[in-house]
């Protein structure tokens, strides 16, 4: 858990078979909300399919990086983006946001049964984050165990703003939805020091505005 970075330079060392389903046999054990286990995995090597989804994504990422450079908090549904839609169409993109999913041997498209899932804030004045969310937990077990066997990637959520074209390229049904776009491969470096908040900079004791937690 300290050493799985978010990796998106990948070497030209292909991911096999037998350790990609090495990797998805380990982290199949992840929790789901009833033990529903309504995600499903399409695996994608075609070069011309992976590089189609990249482009899918490249919209979404044009105005994450528009509103950036504006100062806006990207794609946020409490604060709309007043960047004009021409500006957004002639922002550059760098390649971080689309090279990882064009180069990485294996793309995974997770997605989930919307059939299964429970929405426990679909009646609340604000945007639902429940409803699939146990699904992260077998994403992030992916990335884990890639970790332990030497390759690595990233969550992408870019091209889910185009969901309706990656459900035709890849044949999805309209009862899934889109969770993520993981590109998997071997990193081209291996940091093993990150930098993140302390405990005590996010998790307060007993109440939201309690004192910090300190062991």
């Amino acid at each position: 858990m300290r050493t799985a970075f978010a990796a998106r330079e990948f070497t030209d060392d292909t991911l096999p078979d037998d350790v990609l389903s090495r990797i998805l046999d380990n982290a199949r054990f992840a929790p789901s909300g009833g033990n529903r286990q309504g995600a499903h995995i399409t695996v994608v090597r075609d070069a011309r399919t992976r590089r189609r989804l990249a482009e899918l994504g490249a919209p979404a990422a044009r105005r994450y990086v528009a509103q950036l450079m504006a100062g806006e908090s990207p794609w946020n549904p409490l604060r709309p983006s007043g960047v004009p839609q021409d500006v957004i169409d002639a922002t550059e993109i760098p390649d971080a946001f689309v090279a990882p999913l064009a180069n990485a041997p294996v793309l995974l498209v997770v997605s989930v049964d919307l059939g299964v899932v429970a929405v426990l804030d679909q009646e609340l004045d604000r945007v639902g984050i429940a409803g699939g969310a146990s699904v992260y937990p077998l994403v992030w077990n992916i990335l884990l165990a890639a970790r332990n066997e030497g390759y690595g990637g990233t969550i992408t959520t870019m091209a889910i703003a185009a969901e309706d074209e990656v459900r035709r390229l890849l044949g999805i049904p309209d009862t899934h939805a889109v969770a993520a776009l993981v590109p998997l491969g071997k990193p081209v470096r291996q940091p093993t020091r990150l930098r993140r908040r302390s405990v005590a900079e996010f998790v307060t004791r007993e109440r939201f505005d309690g004192p910090a937690f300190e062991g």
